[in-house]
């Protein structure tokens, strides 16, 4: 009963914090929605703080349940998979968009997003497939901590971008086209040899 009870002030937080951000958030809203006093909120969470932090990673932690992780295989539906279930879970619940987006400017002494260090956590299964990929040679050499920054970054980019520009595509339809890029890439391979010499000539 106690982690039922828990888990709806939560939800109904999230709610709250991202329609009116962490400072504009009403307690008392938060606990008329979730059916208790305002003092029962304290019996969970310590500070309004606490509970924002606990909305963040309930957001978080679904993220990482829906997206999956990588396992042992080499088949590159997994990434596919990923970025299709990153995309649809961020359009199906565009309320966890605007949380994370109210995170970044009402903390901005936080070292880094609370979305970067769950990043971190599955970090050593994705560097491991990335591995695999490379050893087969499915995919070009490279730091793995490269690739995995990169399509994280584009993914984390995309959905603030979907909602600073109000974008209502479907999920399915933009992680097919953010794959076309990612995967094809946009040069032909003769053109990007000739421009990956100059790269690396600017980079000496």
């Amino acid at each position: 009963m106690a982690a039922r009870r828990r888990g709806e002030i939560v939800r109904h937080a999230i709610e709250e914090f991202a329609r009116n951000g962490y400072t504009g958030a009403d307690l008392e809203v938060i606990a008329a929605d979730a059916g208790c006093s305002k003092g029962t909120l304290y019996n969970y969470f310590a500070t309004k703080g606490d509970l924002f932090s606990a909305s963040v990673d309930h957001v978080m932690f679904n993220m990482v349940e829906a997206i999956g992780a990588a396992d042992d295989g080499e088949s590159l539906d997994q990434l596919e998979q990923m970025v299709h279930g990153f995309l649809r879970y961020f359009a199906e619940h565009p309320q966890y968009v605007e949380l994370l987006a109210h995170e970044r400017s009402d903390f901005r002494d936080r070292k880094e997003p609370t979305f970067y260090r769950y990043r971190a956590a599955s970090r050593q299964r994705w560097q491991k497939y990335f591995e695999r990929l490379m050893a087969q040679g499915r995919m070009r050499r490279m730091p793995t901590d490269q690739a995995l920054d990169i399509i994280s970054d584009l993914l984390y980019g995309t959905i603030l971008m979907n909602r600073f520009h109000g974008r209502r595509i479907k999920p399915e339809r933009q992680a097919a086209d953010l794959l076309d890029v990612l995967l094809g890439g946009l040069l032909s391979e003769a053109e990007y040899l000739g421009r990956k010499g100059k790269v690396v000539a600017k980079r000496n």
